[in-house]
């Protein structure tokens, strides 16, 4: 089954490729605007989508032809036409011709595929189109889905290996209807106006087989896939041909070329949601929801937070691989002649060097100098224990209290020899009079 594919080229950069192939495009829908098809990661049925198949030109005798036509007559007017290829944007889901009233969504999503055995049989919903209205669908891969438990599906996106389009066997097939609009009582009487104003609509449906050998692990169908420029292509394309036989049943087979499957985010199980992430694999670099990218940048960036490895730490590890002993370094200060300060960068053993000579089997003391990255480097002082016993002040007198104290101040020395120093209050009352 096919139940999900991805394209978003443009008409334009699908015909570039195809001619690339020696496919001849005669016409081709416009990229933007009315009568555009869908470009999509995630192109889910009901999406108008891109659809090459043949197309007959016909000489002076069929200008009556009309090229919207369903079901063209072209038993004896193709033998001595050229025949015309064309890029068409058609609805996903096929609606048969004689439908009398346009299908819902859900009537849609039964016609999206057709089985190849159901075309090996004779009558059935498909005899008039798999003699007359044989295509090929346009895609870039298809996503399938892998049961993983009883309610777990992961999602999986296959594609060519060698990058080109995939290319669906199809049929397609285009039905008129009556537009939805209100029409006036006048218009109703006029059944050539009302004729006119039908809306055709044009459907396609994805042929599948059985799964190669590749994608059984994944599901028991596929669609089936032709080679752009194969002669099967355009056998299957042949508007001679309007006979069904083994030759045209044969065409139909599981993909023998070379396939690339791998899994994509979940999210592609939505409809609505489109992404190019979907067709990336999770566990690519590539991939931003991949946890496992996410910690490998946080490594790359040695946590400084600014995105890349720091200059100094890239110069160590290569001087570290080199072989070479490491020695830090310190940054001193100097005073010019013009009384400004300048830095100069040295070796902590070039300083050491240079302040005291070395000697034969003495180890050098470190550094009391900050040194540039590194801890500070102190030497450790021995733990003295005070020999005031405790509870007591360093004077050696108990401590205070807040609320008692038992010793008494100091006496104070008399003024004059006399007294206390203290003087009665109404001494004070006696000057103010």
């Amino acid at each position: 089954m096919c139940g999900r594919y991805a394209m978003a080229l443009r008409p334009s950069q699908v015909r570039r490729m195809l001619e690339a192939e020696n496919m001849a495009v005669d016409d081709a829908p416009v990229d933007e605007g009315d009568g555009a098809p869908r470009q999509s990661y995630n192109f889910a049925p009901g999406y108008h989508g891109v659809v090459y198949r043949a197309d007959a030109a016909y000489h002076a005798d069929s200008h009556h032809h009309n090229e919207n036509d369903s079901e063209p007559d072209t038993t004896e007017k193709t033998k001595n036409a050229k025949t015309h290829y064309k890029l068409q944007s058609m609805k996903w889901g096929l609606i048969p011709s004689w439908t009398a009233r346009n299908p819902d969504y859900t009537s849609l999503l039964k016609t999206i595929n057709c089985r190849d055995d159901s075309l090996a049989q004779k009558g059935g919903m498909w005899a008039s189109m798999k003699t007359k209205k044989r295509c090929v669908v346009v895609a870039e891969g298809f996503y399938e889905w892998l049961k993983t438990g009883p309610k777990e599906k992961v999602p999986h996106f296959v594609k060519r290996k060698d990058g080109k389009l995939m290319l669906f066997a199809g049929l397609w097939d285009c039905a008129s209807f009556s537009p939805k609009k209100s029409r006036t009582a006048e218009q109703e009487q006029d059944e050539g106006e009302q004729e006119r104003e039908r809306e055709q609509v044009w459907t396609y449906t994805v042929i599948t087989t059985d799964s190669n050998a590749q994608l059984k692990f994944l599901h028991d169908r596929m669609p089936v896939i032709l080679d752009p420029g194969s002669e099967e292509l355009r056998t299957w394309l042949d508007p001679e041909k309007q006979t069904w036989d083994k030759e045209l049943q044969g065409i139909l087979k599981p993909y023998q070329g070379e396939l690339e499957v791998y899994a994509v985010s979940k999210e592609v199980g939505k409809v609505g949601n489109n992404s190019p992430s979907f067709v990336i694999p999770v566990a690519s670099r590539e991939n931003k929801s991949n946890i496992a990218n996410f910690f490998a940048a946080a490594a790359a960036k040695g946590g400084d937070g600014k995105g890349g490895v720091k200059k100094e730490e890239a110069e160590l590890k290569v001087k570290e691989e080199a072989g070479d002993e490491l020695e830090p370094e310190v940054e001193i200060k100097k005073e010019n002649a013009d009384g400004n300060e300048s830095l100069e960068v040295k070796k902590v053993g070039d300083i050491d060097a240079a302040a005291t000579p070395a000697k034969k089997g003495i180890k050098r003391e470190a550094s009391p100098t900050p040194i540039k990255g590194g801890p500070l480097t102190k030497k450790p002082q021995p733990v003295q224990e005070s020999p005031v016993k405790k509870g007591f002040a360093v004077s050696g007198r108990p401590k205070i209290s807040a609320t008692r104290n038992p010793v008494k101040s100091p006496s104070k020395t008399k003024k004059g020899g006399g007294g206390d120093g203290s003087q009665k209050i109404t001494k004070f009352f006696g000057n103010s009079a």
